[in-house]
């Protein structure tokens, strides 16, 4: 009788002990695959394991290549990020173009995906000089929003939402005097455009989050959230010189639904993950939730 009354306290203690584990492993927050871009290519599975494990909540996804995410029909990587108790939430199409905009509109749904993302100016407007490691683009922003406008619709008739990504050569007067951002958010109707701010990019551009905030209220549903270094690297959050309290107080303002963590790329011998796991502290010192 002692025996079966051992056994039975030891089992609720085991139960219990499960319990509090798992609620203290409660899941928040977000990151994008971009920062494990190199773990994913070898083994999505296993690295979106580990980004579970991390206690991220949901994840933007940057690969899709022949109706496929990571390797995985829309079906197969929704179900599989769904039994980790992982939620897409947006995905940069880097290869949308006008002719198969029905088609990545149609898997990005079925993926379970709610934000359709232009991570750059499509259809070859976007430039990478490799000597300077410059970004920017060519062609006017006028085209520009003509493609982001005529993609988005299509994303809205699908029950989508669509954002533009900004990096710091939007926030730089082009050769007409016209800065790219500042014409997109007033020429562009909120029912079918808004923006994911990269609040990296947008310090390095010598511009102020918050400013924007203030002048565009409600426009920037979603965040990337990565720090920048004394050398003006990419660093995790909360290992930098952003003012991320400053930012985050002004939350609402700014229209933000969603924050995603970024590393663009690691130095001095960090790994992606490790920046990830510091981010997450960082997220936690500034009251992200």
């Amino acid at each position: 009788m002692k025996n079966v009354l051992f056994f039975r306290l030891l089992s609720l203690f085991i139960l219990m002990s499960m319990g509090l584990t798992a609620f203290s492993q409660k899941k928040w927050g977000g990151m994008t695959l971009y920062t494990v871009r190199n773990e994913m290519g070898k083994d999505a599975k296993a690295t979106l394991k580990q980004v579970a494990d991390l206690g991220y909540k949901y994840i933007e996804a940057v690969d899709y290549k022949d109706g496929k995410f990571y390797g995985m029909t829309p079906d197969e990587f929704k179900s599989y990020l769904k039994s980790l108790g992982l939620t897409p939430i947006s995905v940069h199409m880097g290869s949308m173009t006008l002719e198969n905009a029905d088609k990545l509109v149609a898997d990005v749904k079925a993926a379970g995906f709610k934000y359709f993302i232009a991570p750059v100016p499509p259809m070859g407007m976007f430039k990478f000089d490799t000597k300077t490691r410059k970004l920017g683009m060519e062609g006017s922003v006028e085209k520009l929003a003509d493609i982001l406008n005529t993609i988005a619709k299509k994303a809205k008739a699908a029950g989508l939402e669509f954002l533009y990504h900004n990096h710091d050569f939007e926030f730089q007067a082009n050769k007409d005097g016209i800065v790219p951002i500042d014409y997109l958010l007033e020429h562009l109707d909120p029912k079918y455009v808004n923006f994911q701010m990269d609040l990296y990019w947008v310090t390095k551009a010598g511009a102020d989050p918050v400013a924007y905030f203030q002048r565009y209220p409600g426009r920037f549903k979603i965040w990337h959230v990565k720090d920048m270094d004394s050398q003006e690297r990419f660093a995790p959050v909360g290992q930098g010189k952003i003012d991320f309290k400053r930012i985050l107080d002004n939350k609402k303002l700014s229209g933000m639904k969603y924050y995603i963590v970024e590393q663009d790329q690691t130095f001095d011998g960090l790994q992606p993950m490790d920046a990830l796991k510091l981010s997450k502290q960082g997220l936690i010192k500034f009251g992200f939730n």
